[in-house]
């Protein structure tokens, strides 16, 4: 028995695009979500990590916490990032697989990969790659990640069920889900379910 989607999704995918479109090109705007180091400090990411980043691989960050205090990566494990922006939590975690590990970043957002992928050849890292694509319809493999890493980004979509199949879907047996988002723990009455703008304000 399938799940009602309360909202259009190519309304909503329309809708986040642009936010995060403009948050892609100029990051130094005002936007109604925290964004870039200052951020990354506050959801208590490592400082000597982050500081080694240029400003274009962390100013368009645009986390809610931090994925990587539920537990550390391990050297040499695949990792996906659903959501990966500007790539800064690719980053990270490319950092702390190393080179023998491997990342893919997953964006629907052409600005953000372009971007994404400018700081990671910056960065040197060849071992981190950045994909097109929507969350509910993931371009890995199936059994392919030990980890799927996301932050902030389930939330903004309509169809969580088929994002958590699709992350079942990409995962070894016995690989696991860190991710950080919004969640609310009360009822949501059906009118605001439908109201469109409150899923991206």
């Amino acid at each position: 028995m399938g799940v009602e989607v309360m909202v259009d999704p190519d309304t909503l995918r329309a809708q986040v695009k642009e936010k995060y479109r403009e948050v892609a090109e100029n990051p130094g705007s005002v936007f109604h979500f925290h964004t870039g180091r200052p951020l990354a400090e506050r959801l208590g990411y490592n400082e000597g990590v982050t500081a080694s980043f240029p400003d274009m691989a962390v100013e368009s960050f645009a986390g809610v916490a931090n994925p990587f205090l539920l537990h550390s990566l391990s050297e040499g494990e695949r990792v996906v990032d659903l959501g990966s922006g500007g790539g800064f939590d690719c980053f990270v975690a490319a950092m702390q697989i190393g080179p023998k590990g491997h990342v893919v970043g997953v964006d629907m957002t052409p600005e953000m990969l372009r971007k994404a992928r400018r700081a990671a050849a910056e960065l040197g890292l060849k071992h981190v790659e950045f994909r097109e694509g929507l969350i509910e319809e993931l371009p890995v493999e199936d059994d392919w990640a030990d980890v799927v890493i996301s932050n902030g980004v389930i939330n903004l979509c309509a169809d969580k069920r088929r994002i958590f199949s699709e992350i079942r879907r990409v995962l070894r047996p016995g690989g696991r889900i860190q991710f950080a988002d919004i969640a609310n723990g009360k009822p949501v009455p059906e009118d605001v379910l439908r109201n469109i703008d409150l899923w991206t304000g």
